[in-house]
């Protein structure tokens, strides 16, 4: 019976589709752009193979020629897919009055972010139209990716993973200085996100950029996963970090249990 399972399965899989798959997971928001031997040394696969794969995902519209270098980046084909997955997601349907009436409570904007790898995902933004708010957009918006080592979202979903999930997770994490106080060796790293999981919230004072301040907190399932972390994000200009923590955790972690108990969490 084994072996037969096996024969079906291996009847029903598709190497091809495998491979397509893997040169479009190649994609990193590090590297947007990467040629046909960079594709085929990531996939393992020779040039020409490579280059075939390629040349059908373009046609299809999963990938886009940059004119300049040559090179390919992911298509709107890939977007519109993205999108209809996030869109799709029951937790982001049950969470978006709970995250506009932080923000018109606060005045600030909120977000929602899954992990995905290294990076972030934003599945929801509520923006303030507050004076200031502009200053801190970063051009973010449902869909975009961030490091997740520098910012508030990304602590609080790094802090709460199981320690081997954790430790693989921060094996691919490329350091760099994005703001003036961004965390850029792993210990120091290790150290802040036992400081979040104890406190069940993260702070973030410019390590993303300069000027951008937020907290965070995380969105808990029934069996106590963190499925999601929200985020206020404010300017520097707007209020000082004292202010920030003692004003604004309140309203946030409360937001936070509201969502995490219409998802079935029982604390």
């Amino acid at each position: 019976m084994a072996v037969a399972a096996e024969l079906t399965h291996a009847r029903s899989y598709s190497r091809s589709l495998e491979r397509g798959l893997a040169i479009l997971s190649a994609f990193r928001s590090n590297r947007p752009l990467l040629g046909v031997s960079e594709l085929a040394e990531e996939v393992g696969l020779n040039r020409s193979t490579t280059h075939r794969y390629i040349s059908t995902l373009a046609t299809l519209g999963y990938l886009q020629q940059d004119a300049a270098t040559r090179k390919y980046r992911l298509g709107p084909r890939v977007l519109d897919l993205g999108f209809s997955a996030i869109n799709s997601m029951e937790l982001r349907e049950i969470s978006v009055p709970h995250l506009q009436q932080l923000s018109d409570e606060t005045g600030h904007t909120v977000n929602m972010a899954v992990l995905d790898g290294v990076d972030i995902v934003y599945i929801e933004r509520c923006r303030s139209s507050r004076q200031g708010q502009r200053e801190i957009d970063l051009n973010l918006h449902v869909g975009s990716r961030l490091p997740a080592y520098c910012t508030s979202m990304g602590k609080v979903l790094l802090a709460f993973l199981p320690d081997d999930e954790q430790r693989a997770v921060l094996d691919e994490v490329q350091f760099a200085q994005r703001g003036p106080n961004t965390l850029t060796e792993r210990g120091s790293l290790l150290a802040e996100l036992e400081r979040v999981r104890t406190a069940g919230l993260a702070v973030n004072n410019e390590e993303l950029a300069y000027g951008l301040r937020s907290i965070a907190a995380p969105v808990r399932s029934q069996s106590g996963e963190t499925l999601a972390a929200i985020n206020i994000a404010v300017h520097r200009s707007m209020v000082s970090l004292e202010d920030l923590v003692a004003r604004l955790v309140p309203p946030l972690k409360r937001t936070a249990a509201e969502i995490s108990a219409r998802i079935g969490h029982r604390p």
